[in-house]
């Protein structure tokens, strides 16, 4: 049967109202109920297939509309990172309030929440970005095994499936989770990663395979433009085991003779959002068209701990706006330009519209600062859960590694520094790559701007 479209434009519903409609099974067309005119689901994006006698109407996702949810009409979201609990320095504690040190975390501002749709095919859809996603990983494959296995891919009648950018992947984050580093045990029962197991199927590293527990890098399809470890070629990936994103070589690692090896999950969309754009609004800020975001277009200028660094955001008055905030993981990652790198371009990795400082690194370099956000990244260290927060790295992100100071994970890694104290009681880093720790990052801060043009 001819799939005939009502004739008003398709149903808009939030987030909240999609779940509902799943809840009470007006979704079960996209994952092959039968029901006439819904299987194969002609909604785009995401959109839910309700058929009405004869009819049909699409539910949209926010973001897309048309009758078929082929149009891209609002920004498109950054979801939240999930995190719920405050900390201080080192502890868990309750949430302050305004005027209170570490007022202004990432668990005090929510944004639009973590929402998918299991199809009952293999497939995850994810409700806010209406990006598809194959559910379980399977098994991992070298990098050049996933890339050429995404050309063959076939799942739930799907045929375009590809690897996802590291900033499609790092949508699934959730820093909810738990940082295990530094667990000795084979026991990961009462651990929690850092993407929805709801949804997806997650596995840690095999101890009896010969890998460590946060062995659960999942590869993407954004390289680095320079190297890492003087000189391995590099794919950006996110460790959804411990709470990172991190530029992994392609070959072997050290004393082993095969390629490293991935998980892998690939995705597809209707819609190619396009390029991100960003407008100089003339007065200290800049807009981001894609998400609406508006961002401070100078940073800090100095280096501050994270105490001053959620202060320093709290108390910004720019442009007319005192509603500044320290950006959460989510949020600072989507301005990194993958495209720039201090080797390459002799840049911070984000757009020119916007101001970087420079800094001397540790190596004696010229580069660029490490910039916090309002996300705690928090262990199992009991006494001491929240004594880290994350980072995201516009410059090299270096580590001291054969008595040296180089590049290990690259321009557009998120990694995490200890919330206080001083970076001289770590002079040969932390981890197992040598991770330099600064703790005095610098910032640039973020509002909400709803009154910015709509994207597209």
């Amino acid at each position: 049967m001819k799939n005939s479209y009502r004739s008003r434009d398709s149903i808009r519903l939030g987030v909240a109202g999609l779940v509902l409609l799943a809840g009470l099974g007006l979704a079960g067309c996209d994952s092959g109920s039968g029901s006439e005119g819904c299987s194969p689901n002609p909604c785009l994006n995401g959109g839910i297939c309700i058929p009405q006698g004869g009819e049909i109407s699409c539910v949209c996702i926010p973001g897309f509309s048309g009758a078929a949810c082929d149009e891209l009409t609002g920004y498109l979201p950054i979801v939240d990172t999930g995190q719920s609990l405050c900390y201080d320095e080192s502890n868990m504690i309750n949430c302050p309030v305004a005027g209170q040190t570490f007022f202004g975390q990432d668990a005090q501002y929510t944004s639009v929440l973590p929402a998918y749709r299991d199809n009952g095919d293999g497939t995850v859809t994810d409700l806010n970005t209406g990006l598809m996603w194959q559910q379980d990983p399977g098994e991992k494959l070298t990098n050049d095994e996933a890339v050429a296995g995404a050309a063959h891919f076939d799942l739930a009648g799907y045929d375009d499936w590809r690897l996802p950018t590291i900033k499609e992947l790092y949508s699934l984050i959730l820093f909810s989770g738990i940082d295990p580093s530094g667990y000795e045990g084979t026991d990961t029962s009462g651990m929690v990663p850092f993407i929805d197991t709801d949804y997806f199927v997650f596995e840690y590293g095999d101890p009896t395979a010969g890998e460590r527990i946060i062995d659960a890098q999942f590869t993407t399809s954004t390289r680095y433009v320079s190297t890492t470890m003087n000189g391995d070629e590099t794919v950006f990936g996110v460790n959804f085991a411990d709470g990172r994103i991190k530029g992994y070589g392609t070959g072997p690692m050290p004393g082993q003779t095969t390629d490293k090896t991935f998980f892998v999950l690939y995705v597809r969309r209707d819609n190619d959002p396009g390029e991100t754009i960003f407008t100089d609004n003339g007065d200290g800020t800049v807009t981001d068209q894609t998400t609406g975001l508006l961002w401070q277009q100078d940073d800090s200028d100095l280096g501050l701990n994270w105490e001053g660094a959620l202060a320093y955001c709290e108390s910004l008055d720019l442009a007319n706006h005192s509603d500044w905030k320290l950006p959460n993981a989510k949020e600072l990652q989507s301005i990194i330009d993958y495209s720039r790198s201090p080797d390459t371009t002799g840049s911070a990795a984000i757009d020119p519209v916007f101001s970087s400082s420079s800094i001397t690194n540790e190596a004696g370099n010229a580069d660029f600062p490490n910039y916090w956000t309002g996300t705690t990244h928090a262990n199992r260290n009991n006494g001491h859960e929240g004594e880290s927060a994350v980072y995201v790295s516009f410059g090299r992100a270096l580590g001291y590694m054969n008595n040296q100071w180089i590049d290990v994970h690259g321009a557009g890694a998120q990694r995490s520094d200890p919330k206080e104290g001083d970076p001289a009681d770590w002079p040969m880093g932390r981890g197992p790559q040598g991770d330099a720790i600064r703790i005095f990052n610098y910032v640039r801060c973020v509002r909400n701007n709803s009154s910015s043009l709509r994207f597209r």
